[in-house]
C-alpha cells in the first residue's frame, strides 16, 4: 500500500477537502515539504483495545523469569 502525499501548499489550498477524504477512505495522507514527509494526516482510531491483548504473543521466550534481575557478585548495599 503506498501512502498519497501532498505539498504543503496543495495541502493548504485543499486542507477541508483533504480532510473529508482522510475521514471517509480511512487511508493516512503525507504532507511533505520540499520533497520531504513533515505530517501525517490520518483518522483517529477510536477502538479501544486492551493492552494485554495488543502485546499477546509478543514474548517469544523468557529464560529463568524469577532470577534477581541484579548478580549477587554486583549488589553491594549491604557490603
Amino acid at each position: 500500500m503506498v501512502t498519497a502525499q501532498v505539498s504543503k501548499s496543495q495541502f493548504k489550498a485543499k486542507a477541508l477537502e483533504y480532510f473529508r477524504q482522510v475521514e471517509a477512505s480511512g487511508e493516512p495522507l503525507i504532507v511533505t515539504d520540499h520533497g520531504k514527509p513533515t505530517l501525517e494526516i490520518r483518522r483517529i482510531n477510536d477502538e479501544k483495545q486492551d493492552p494485554f491483548e495488543i502485546l499477546k504473543g509478543s514474548v517469544l521466550w523468557y529464560d529463568r523469569p524469577f532470577d534477581p534481575a541484579v548478580d549477587e557478585d554486583e549488589w553491594n548495599a549491604l557490603k
